[in-house]
């Protein structure tokens, strides 16, 4: 029986392009720079080919590299000059982001996002104040097995979100991005920042943030890995899928203007989801992890990189992304 409906007339050269449905470019795209203040040189990240710790006086040189791919947005990373318990240097005046982000607003015209979290500023690693309990542990050298009911106080925590935010805000900076998945934080930084005065400055959420395996490679390069102990009670349990709403609908009704999945490509169904559930725009994370294994795939001549990365970018805007944060950034934004 010859078919009535053919698709494929639609898949030739000259009209597949005017039909696709989908398409990835440089504006959507943020790359994320790591800017190190113990470094005097830049240092390859050798888990994330490619990239690499800038000093902070090479932070401008490193956003100009950037710009001249096309993408027009960079996400801003601190590893400081030295850590604490409490993780001061990250709202520092002087800190490593608070200086890079002067240096690269007053030299460049991107838009600059910056992190809001405390784990690359403390002793500890974790992502706030720790409990007491944990406290303890971590004095006396708690092994992973003893971690299970370590966390991190949630309340004391909120405060210093909020003033690391206003401290990029006064820097410079055009939107912030907590990441700590700390109860309230979106909420805790509008009020700060508002009142402040810096009202106009949007909060990019990190509202669903998995404990992922994913993330290794980012934490060698932004030197971010608890020191013991690990972070699932308190970001999500990768098995959930209806609390990832919860989480985002929260943070828009504390105010959040965009929110972000992180991960991307495992969590595509979470995408969806929290695009059909939220009317701000949504954000996806391209991690390390997921960057680091088609490099490693590519190497081995498995796989076609520049391919495959524009595929993984395309999956995430089909399933509802924005705004995608990704490593792969200048190398796509280059091909298209």
């Amino acid at each position: 029986m010859t078919p009535t409906r053919r698709p494929r007339r639609l898949r030739r050269d000259g009209i597949r392009e005017l039909v696709s449905e989908t398409s990835v470019s440089a504006s959507d795209l943020v790359v994320p720079v790591f800017v190190d203040a113990t470094l005097d040189e830049r240092q390859a990240i050798e888990s994330m080919p490619g990239h690499e710790r800038v000093p902070v006086d090479e932070a401008v040189a490193r956003v100009e590299e950037v710009l001249a791919t096309g993408v027009e947005s960079v996400m801003v990373f601190g590893i400081p000059e030295s850590k604490d318990e409490t993780g001061s240097r990250a709202w520092a005046s002087d800190g490593v982001v608070q200086e890079a982000v002067r240096a690269i607003t007053a030299a460049t015209d991107a838009y600059v996002m910056t992190d809001v979290c405390l784990c690359e500023y403390t002793e500890h690693g974790h992502c706030g104040v720790l409990t007491s309990e944990a406290h303890e542990a971590w004095e006396d050298g708690a092994a992973d097995s003893d971690a299970e009911s370590l966390t991190v106080r949630n309340d004391e925590t909120l405060e210093l979100l909020a003033r690391t935010a206003v401290s990029h805000a006064a820097a410079g900076a055009d939107m912030v991005a907590p990441s700590a998945m700390t109860d309230g934080q979106v909420g805790a930084i509008r009020g700060a920042l508002d009142d402040a005065g810096h009202q106009d400055v949007p909060i990019l959420a990190y509202a669903v943030k998995y404990e992922s395996s994913f993330y290794g490679p980012f934490r060698d390069a932004a030197d971010g890995a608890p020191a013991f102990g690990d972070r699932r009670h308190y970001q999500m349990d990768p098995a959930n899928r209806r609390e990832a709403l919860v989480e985002a609908e929260l943070d828009v009704e504390e105010g959040a203007d965009a929110v972000m999945v992180k991960p991307g490509l495992p969590y595509l169904d979470v995408v969806r989801d929290v695009r059909e559930s939220v009317d701000v725009p949504v954000a996806a994370y391209n991690v390390s992890g997921e960057y680091a294994m088609l490099h490693a795939a590519a190497e081995k001549g498995w796989l076609d990189l520049e391919a495959v990365a524009l595929e993984s970018l395309l999956s995430m805007k089909r399933a509802g992304a924005d705004l995608i944060v990704t490593y792969f950034a200048e190398d796509v934004a280059e091909a298209l």
